[in-house]
């Protein structure tokens, strides 16, 4: 499970960020059943989901933007990259300190009954520092720390680490974990395995998730539990069947995208096409059920039909393998109940068995007021006059200024809790826009 998440001098964060599911002591016994699984290993009690609040252009996409970074440089920085490459990290810019200074990442987690805690400073030419340690009972291991191109690890515990190291085959621009890993040091192996199986999706963007979906839908097992979902859903539909369909008889806007991802896609057959028929009853006028009706999922089926269907999938496995599910706008299309449907699987004692975890942002106030979530749950991030970001959790503020039996998506929209656009240049449009009125027009 997903401890902690901190970045530093990463775009909109000039200082450092963290996002916690440790549960917090501020709102012991509400919702600890659902929403909380105990650790009792290390006497912790996570959260399984958290929402991001805040306004536009404040952050919430970047600090995702930052994980998915961290993923792919850790799976990739000894394979992708040659010696003087760059590093494609992005400081804060708007200060002459920061936009010179490195970008720091870390991450804490637990797997398998073992913590770990691992990050590293980059500038856009070399790491800078790296570091990991272990924790298998109660105390925390260092197994290396990195300084440059001076390494201290732990003999015995980083032993295969500690080779590639000696053989000069670190580069400047490549982490020793990803280094270590290729070199069959099994640490390193379980931190490259856990960050591979992190689901960071963009809610935008559903050919992330959906081949995943359509997969399953080719299984009978896997299609019935996809079924099940829809069912669930009250969407009306009753059956689900996996088609290959032509490359004319394809949408025009999926033609348009397909031209747009081709040179990602070279292996695929261009004429084959595959899509989802759904199955829904048919009535006469006495709105007695007499047959049923085929659709396209492409070209029949609303927006959010087709976001949900497609994420399904993914839903799926995250809650059956205990997974981790990281969605930047994970709710575009969606309605608010449906959303609030897939919160409160991750939310659920019953349904999550394997303890998966939801965290995502939002711009979808109602969450706020559902009761799904406690303070500690709900973050925001919000910028100051400086342009600098920063993300809290309403577990920060004190007790009294936040009640648990306040409103809190009243409160959110008034503004109390920060994080919200200041619009007051729209109350003076009225003032602004008559200067224009006439503006063209001869006399």
């Amino acid at each position: 499970m997903l401890l902690q998440f901190s970045i530093k001098n990463f775009r909109t964060f000039k200082e450092k960020a963290s996002l916690s599911l440790v549960a917090s002591n501020y709102d012991k016994n509400t919702r600890e059943i659902d929403n909380i699984n105990q650790d009792a290993k290390f006497n912790l009690r996570i959260l399984k989901s958290a929402v991001v609040y805040g306004a536009n252009a404040s952050g919430k996409s970047k600090f995702f933007e930052a994980l998915i970074f961290m993923k792919h440089f850790v799976i990739s920085s000894s394979k992708d990259s040659q010696k003087g490459d760059k590093i494609n990290v992005e400081p804060f810019k708007l200060n002459s300190e920061s936009e010179k200074s490195p970008t720091e990442f870390e991450i804490i987690f637990t797997h398998k009954n073992v913590m770990y805690r691992y990050g590293f400073e980059a500038d856009k030419k070399k790491i800078v520092s790296e570091w990991l340690y272990y924790k298998p009972k109660t105390k925390e291991i260092e197994l290396f720390y990195r300084d440059g191109n001076k390494f201290e690890t732990h003999d015995r515990n980083f032993s295969k680490g500690n080779t590639v190291i000696k053989e000069g085959l670190v580069r400047d621009n490549a982490l020793l974990v990803s280094v270590a890993a290729q070199f069959n040091d099994s640490t390193s192996i379980t931190v490259i395995d856990w960050f591979e199986n992190l689901n960071i999706i963009s809610g935008l963007e559903e050919r992330e998730f959906k081949n995943n979906t359509i997969e399953k839908i080719k299984n009978k097992k896997e299609k019935d539990k996809i079924l099940e979902f829809l069912k669930a859903a009250d969407l009306g539909i009753q059956d689900i069947q996996y088609e290959e369909i032509s490359f004319s008889d394809v949408p025009d806007e999926i033609k348009e995208e397909f031209k747009s991802i081709k040179e990602k896609m070279k292996d695929i057959d261009p004429e084959i096409f595959s899509d989802i028929s759904t199955i829904h009853n048919s009535y006469d006028s006495n709105r007695k059920n007499v047959g049923k009706v085929k659709l396209s999922v492409l070209s029949d089926e609303s927006n959010g039909t087709k976001k949900f269907l497609y994420l399904s999938g993914t839903i799926i496995d995250v809650l059956e393998n205990g997974g981790i599910l990281i969605g930047d706008e994970l709710d575009s299309k969606l309605h608010p109940n449906l959303v609030c449907k897939i919160v409160s699987l991750f939310n659920s004692g019953e349904l999550n068995k394997k303890n998966a975890q939801l965290i995502f942002n939002t711009h979808d106030t109602n969450l706020l007021s559902s009761g799904l979530f406690r303070r500690d749950q709900i973050w925001f991030t919000d910028k100051n006059k400086f342009g600098e970001g920063k993300l809290y959790s309403l577990a920060d503020f004190k007790s009294g200024e936040v009640r648990k039996t306040e409103s809190f998506e009243e409160n959110y929209i008034r503004g109390k809790y920060g994080a919200v656009p200041f619009l007051g240049f729209f109350d003076n449009l009225n003032n602004i826009l008559p200067q224009y009125e006439n503006e063209g027009q001869k006399g």
